[in-house]
């Protein structure tokens, strides 16, 4: 067997997929049949042995693509026959392989291997032997059309039993969703009727009354909140990952992820981030000015680093740590080139571009109260009204919204299993977004009741509060669920998993606040303010 290889050419998201093709030795040409064809001979030195055995017992695979059909198989079996000692356990090395290929006119349709268990090699000691492998190649006519193809790969995810489990989650929080909307509406409505009620005759009546409820802050309600550049800058990011989710999710409704279209999502996710960031230009300036800043450059760059910053320091660290294993996800430079290319010529001028748009259309922020010159002070307020206790309130909903999804993408990138239910994903993704809108609003309302109007940034954090809840559930998953193990493993699930976190507070903080303002504007656009 000839030791160097030849590699595929990939493109860019394959590589950050991590696959890096090689081109395989069989030789499967159209219709020729093959019986026990000699691949090649190969010694086994001792440590080539060993190292195949550790193999066999990790339930090693391979996966080979044929006309772009990927097929699968294992290195070799554990014979476990009765045997309860590991000590005694055979470990078995096949050295023949059978294809079956299934053809329509002249198309390939369906490819599917065989191990032979029958000629299998022992390589329970450690020792020098020699290996002939061998394969055989069958080709059967179908009927399939060649369109139809890849529908036995998506199957796979969507067997009926996995589609009752999802259609039950996506009832289940339907259920949710509506209970809790009608159970605010009613709450809202009918309190919110009552305090008009009372403020319109709390008017008529003597004004030496005590003052007390939400009405009674509205010279404080639209002061602008601390630390406003960070603030627009969340907005802004947060805005372009929703752009981002959407447009993600029309690619996928439309069919571009099909199953083994590797990559296709990381060159789509790159790519639509880059074309975005316009989005987060123009709404983070725009929000900016909005709050009177003046400095609106400097919160371009805070919004251009904010998401981007620490991706790009984890994503560093653990390229490093990737190199340091000599393994597959470490990314070639010319990838990284490509990407930093893409941020310098895409992603800031079109940042750049939105912030300029937007401050030539500069609009007013439409306060519907005077704000009065000095706050006024926020009364003491019990421990569960603090913003921690609250955002433990806020992100228990959306997440058991969308908790039994999360257990199968999470099987999907963690673990081998496909995910091709891309419509049930966006249902349930909008599902989320609506509740993480209410759960704001209600929380909103229950602090600007209690007189506090510091509701700026808490209503970001608890629309956000879902994501260190999903973070949560990856420690859980870690920890129960997978058996991921070495300090790579860790480090890359852990990194990932807080940059994608930390998109979906950004994301659903915005969320919760554009729902917040609109809350405030409409309650206090109904009072007459003098």
């Amino acid at each position: 067997m000839a030791d160097h290889v030849t590699e595929k050419r990939e493109a860019l998201g394959e590589v950050l997929n991590g696959d890096r093709l090689v081109s395989a030795p069989y030789e499967l040409n159209f219709r020729v049949d093959k019986q026990g064809e000699t691949l090649c001979k190969k010694k086994l030195s001792k440590e080539d042995v060993s190292k195949l055995r550790d193999a066999v017992s990790k339930d090693y695979y391979f996966q080979m693509y044929y006309d772009d059909l990927p097929v699968w198989g294992f290195v070799g079996k554990v014979d476990r026959e009765n045997k309860l000692d590991p000590s005694d356990f055979k470990y078995l090395l096949f050295k023949h392989i059978h294809f079956d290929i299934l053809y329509n006119d002249d198309r390939v349709i369906e490819i599917s291997v065989q191990s032979d268990p029958n000629s299998a090699v022992d390589i329970t000691e450690d020792r020098d032997i020699v290996v002939e492998f061998s394969y055989s190649v069958k080709w059967k006519e179908t009927e399939i059309p060649f369109e139809k193809r890849m529908e036995k790969y998506s199957k796979s995810s969507s067997m009926p039993h996995h589609l009752e489990i999802h259609w039950f989650s996506i009832i289940n929080s339907c259920v949710t969703v509506l209970l809790l909307t009608g159970f605010l509406a009613t709450i809202l409505m009918r309190v919110l009727k009552n305090d008009f009620i009372k403020y319109s005759h709390d008017e008529e009546s003597a004004d030496d009354q005590e003052e007390s409820g939400w009405k009674y802050i509205h010279g404080d309600v639209f002061r602008f909140p601390k630390h406003k550049s960070l603030f627009s800058a969340v907005l802004g990011s947060g805005t372009q990952l929703l752009a981002l989710a959407i447009f993600i999710f029309l690619l996928a409704l439309v069919g571009v992820f099909y199953p083994y279209n590797r990559g296709a999502l990381f060159t789509a996710l790159v790519v639509i981030y880059a074309l975005t960031s316009g989005i987060a230009g123009y709404t983070a300036t725009s929000m900016y000015l909005q709050f009177e800043g003046t400095n609106w450059v400097r919160n371009l760059l805070l919004t251009g680093c904010l998401f981007c910053g620490p991706l790009f320091l984890t994503f560093c660290f653990l390229n490093t740590v990737a190199i340091a294993y000599s393994a597959t996800a470490a990314l070639p430079f010319g990838t990284i080139l490509v990407i930093l290319l893409i941020w310098t010529l895409v992603t800031s001028p079109l940042l750049v571009l939105g912030g300029i748009a937007s401050k030539n259309s500069r609009a007013e922020f439409q306060a519907p109260c005077r704000t009065t010159k000095y706050p006024r002070e926020i009364p003491q307020l019990p421990w569960y009204r603090g913003t921690i206790p609250q955002m433990a309130m806020a992100g228990f909903l959306p997440f058991s919204a969308i908790y039994i999804e999360l257990y199968y993408i999470f099987a999907s990138v963690w673990g081998h299993r496909i995910y091709t239910i891309y419509s049930i994903l966006f249902i349930v993704f909008i599902i989320l977004i609506i509740v993480t809108a209410f759960i704001t609003v209600a929380l909103t309302y229950f602090q600007l009741a209690v007189e506090d109007h510091e509701w700026w940034w808490r209503s970001v954090l608890c629309g956000g509060s879902t994501g260190v809840f999903i973070f949560g559930y990856c420690l859980y998953y870690y920890y129960a669920r997978s058996d991921m193990s070495g300090f790579m493993q860790t480090s890359f699930f852990f990194g990932y998993m807080a940059c994608i976190c930390y998109g979906f507070f950004l994301m659903l903080g915005t969320v919760g606040f554009r729902a917040s303002l609109l809350f405030v504007r409409h309650i206090y656009r109904s009072i007459k303010c003098e």
